[in-house]
């Protein structure tokens, strides 16, 4: 495995800048790699290569050229979002020349323990939380990852007195190969991104690197509730510690009697739990026991569940305007998500917002929850007719459909009263009208602020 010298005059490509490969490459030159980036935008637009090659790295923008890739070259590390069919990725996996993600870096330049947490829904939530509950504890907390910073710029600078609490995709856990977090936290697994994996089969197995490397002295916190995660986890090397909000494991972090339990010790009432739904109870469960498990203080960590107030556009609370209730889950990019949303709010009457990018993927496991739970809803974007269709089969009472979400928003309001919930909840990714969920979430809070304004 290497470690920090091994990088002097290593040949290393760096395929694919942006944030992560732009600090992946800084690190590697200051490492004394030999670095070449290549990355797609072309060179005089590229603001990043330009600031890299005054470094010392040779900089190829605008093509990818086969030979970049050779017998000599000792490293790629890739951009996570470039599937593996590119040409380079393949040339080097035939020349068997390690293909990995900037997250194998971070690990092994880290010179302290890593909190590696992954799921299908709940990721930046439960990084979020953790990191919160670490504060004032043995070690200082950084989130990173798909939250924050890069997770090796925060490893380079990190000293023994931090702890990483780093949020971890498929893509990037994927190009992993001896990566090996001390506390390795296994949240959920529904189907998702399959245009990228291909099958069900590779997007567990890339969940599943997580753990992966661990060993007895390693700790694998999973959620029992799951299926599918208790099946993958059941032959881990780690320390398993299960979490469950249905049952109580021995050992483990639980609901009983209306109290939280974590790791088999009472921490608080369920009832004074900050955020709705048993989801977050569940991510909640996830982020106690790996902050005690890393040295946090209980009472912060029971702080912190009585007051924490949810991440940006995941079921954040927007507003109430004259007794209607807005709420914010634009990070709701699958069925799963969005039925967890629904379910969140016990028998209150909600409008559901959803639609965006067709994946081609079945809204059927919509139905139940929108029969429960939906008084109406409301589609758009490329989804609009199927999610239309979909609530009709539910028995949905009203529904209605828009070209823009900011025209849904609009109509939310027309046929809202006092007492209903606005569910933004899409179930679709955002890439049909916006670049990124959080660009789709920020325009349903300023339709939002637009009815506030213009109400008497």
């Amino acid at each position: 495995m290497m470690k920090m010298a091994d990088y002097q005059g290593k040949e290393v490509l760096v395929l694919g800048l942006a944030k992560s490969g732009t600090e992946a490459a800084r690190i590697l030159l200051d490492l004394g790699a030999v670095v070449t980036v290549n990355d797609q935008t072309p060179y005089e637009e590229n603001q990043a290569a330009k600031e890299l090659e005054k470094l010392g790295a040779t900089v190829v923008c605008g093509s990818h050229p086969d030979s970049l890739v050779h017998g000599d070259l000792d490293l790629m590390i890739k951009n996570p979002g470039i599937p593996y069919r590119h040409s380079l990725i393949q040339k080097a996996m035939r020349l068997s020349i390690p293909v990995v993600t900037e997250i194998e870096l971070a690990w092994q330049i880290a010179p302290c323990d890593m909190i590696g947490i992954t799921g299908s829904n709940g990721k930046t939530t439960t990084t979020t939380m953790t990191a919160k509950m670490l504060e004032g504890g043995m070690k200082t907390p950084v989130a990173a990852g798909n939250i924050g910073e890069v997770a090796s710029k925060e490893a380079y600078r990190a000293t023994s007195e931090h702890v990483l609490v780093v949020e971890l995709s498929s893509f990037q856990l994927q190009g992993t190969r001896h990566f090996n977090p001390h506390i390795a936290v296994f949240l959920n697994l529904v189907e998702a991104h399959l245009d990228y994996h291909g099958t069900m089969e590779e997007y567990a197995s890339a969940k599943s690197r997580l753990f992966l490397n661990q060993s007895e002295e390693d700790f694998l916190i999973y959620n029992l509730d799951d299926v599918e995660v208790s099946r993958l986890t059941v032959d881990a090397k780690s320390r398993c510690i299960p979490f469950s909000t249905s049952s109580a494991p021995k050992g483990g972090s639980f609901l009983q009697n209306g109290m939280i339990y974590i790791l088999g010790e009472p921490l608080m009432r369920v009832e004074d739990f900050a955020l709705p739904g048993e989801y977050n109870l569940s991510n909640a469960l996830a982020a106690a026991t790996a902050a005690v498990l890393a040295g946090a203080n209980r009472e912060q960590v029971r702080r912190v569940m009585m007051t924490f107030s949810g991440v940006r556009h995941r079921l954040q609370y927007v507003d109430t305007i004259g007794d209607v209730t807005y709420y914010n889950n634009s990070k709701a990019t699958n069925v799963p998500a969005t039925v967890k949303a629904l379910e969140a709010f016990g028998n209150r009457k909600m409008i559901l917002i959803a639609g965006g990018l067709d994946r081609k993927l079945s809204f059927q496991g919509l139905k139940d929850p929108m029969n429960q739970t939906a008084k109406a809803v409301i589609t758009y974007g490329e989804t609009a007719e199927q999610l239309a269709m979909t609530a009709k089969e539910a028995g949905v009472p009203t529904i209605l459909s828009a070209e823009t979400l900011q025209e849904a928003v609009e109509q939310s309001r027309a046929i809202s009263e006092p007492g209903d919930i606005v569910l933004l909840s899409p179930a679709c990714a955002s890439w049909d009208q916006f670049k990124t969920f959080e660009e789709r979430g920020e325009c349903f809070i300023e339709a939002v602020r637009k009815i506030k304004e213009e109400t008497p």
